[in-house]
């Protein structure tokens, strides 16, 4: 009985040793992080202690509306930076003018610009997410389409990817549809080989059926872009801060991460075969939520990513358009601590 006294006196007292051991051993309060020095300060930013970051909420999954918050892959990205630069964040929408929100001083950077059609009114990062009209299958040995192999697509009707196949393959190989999700669809089915998509909606809208859909990329309908980080071309030291965070997520995997989160795979395309050349544009660009984003090439889009939602939410309308994982990235027009949210698993 005594031992047992004994046991249960040294146990309370380890005890109540962690528990100080969490309350930072001063006996009071309760654990805080380390909060990290802001490594830059206006007027290298134009809010001190706050990264203010642009970007297009009608261009899921790099950015759209969940739960009355912004979210999407650049948001996460955007977080990232911020954290690691010492500042909370602050999301801002600025549609498709960029180089307005730029010029006006109302965002520091603007995440979510297309390599091929950067304005030169601003210094742009190298590229950290590939873009460009993919050629997707149920898997990879599906082989690459050509002009005459009989290969038949689904692409959203009106859009750039549906007017790459007709160039490419003809009007007879083309199954329009009127969203991307029903392309996908199609797929699934079997009612067609290959769907034509932007890379990056592609992916979300596959991975946001219900299930999930597994596909493969098997070659390009045009040569891959990419998205950069836009800052001020008068603005080194925010270049040089932001760019090196941003190589940085790039090179440790944190941006891969993000992919997977939101694609349910990373991805690359420079390794891919590119069919015929598809450069110039006619039609809407793939990949927008509601119809008119930009994607690819920064054209505007009228292929929708499905309504494939991320765990937590949608980020727009019903079928059809494209969904962010709901809730999660810090921001949202507002400030966030610099952290990325739970945007559920980028399901589409």
């Amino acid at each position: 009985m005594i031992r047992r006294r004994f046991v249960m006196a040294a146990l309370g007292a380890a005890l109540a040793c962690m528990t100080l051991m969490l309350a930072g051993c001063s006996g009071s309060g309760s654990y805080q992080p380390e909060l990290k020095s802001a490594e830059v300060a206006p007027p290298v930013i134009g809010e001190e202690g706050t990264l203010r970051v642009g970007v297009n909420t009608e261009n899921p999954p790099l950015a759209g509306m969940g739960s009355g918050k912004i979210i999407g892959i650049d948001v996460d990205i955007a977080s990232a930076i911020a954290d690691q630069l010492g500042l909370k964040i602050s999301i801002v929408d600025v549609g498709s003018d960029p180089a307005a929100a730029i010029a006006d001083g109302k965002v520091d950077v603007v995440m979510g610009i297309d390599a091929a059609n950067a304005d030169s009114s601003y210094w742009v990062s190298p590229s950290y997410l590939p873009t460009g009209i993919a050629v997707f299958a149920l898997n990879a040995d599906a082989g690459i389409p050509t002009a005459d192999s009989d290969a038949t697509f689904a692409a959203q009707v009106s859009s750039k990817s549906a007017w790459a196949v007709s160039n490419e393959f003809g009007e007879s190989a083309l199954t329009p549809t009127d969203t991307l999700k029903d392309a996908f669809v199609a797929l699934r089915d079997g009612t067609v080989k290959y769907v034509a998509a932007d890379a990056i909606i592609g992916l979300y809208a596959a991975h946001g059926l219900d299930g999930g859909l597994d596909v493969s990329i098997v070659s390009m309908l045009m040569k891959p872009s990419g998205y950069c980080m836009a800052v001020a071309t008068d603005n080194a030291d925010l270049q040089k801060a932001a760019g090196d965070v941003l190589a940085s997520l790039a090179g440790n995997g944190t941006i891969d991460v993000i992919e997977r989160k939101w694609l349910g795979t990373s991805v690359a395309l420079d390794s891919l075969p590119v069919i015929g050349d598809s450069s110039s544009s006619e039609g809407g660009d793939d990949g927008d939520s509601s119809g008119d984003s930009s994607d690819g090439d920064g054209a505007t889009a009228d292929e929708d990513a499905s309504d494939g939602t991320g765990d937590e939410g949608d980020t727009s309308s019903g079928d059809g358009t494209e969904d962010t994982g709901d809730d999660g990235t810090s921001g949202a027009d507002g400030e966030g601590d610099g952290t990325s949210g739970d945007e559920g698993d980028g399901t589409e």
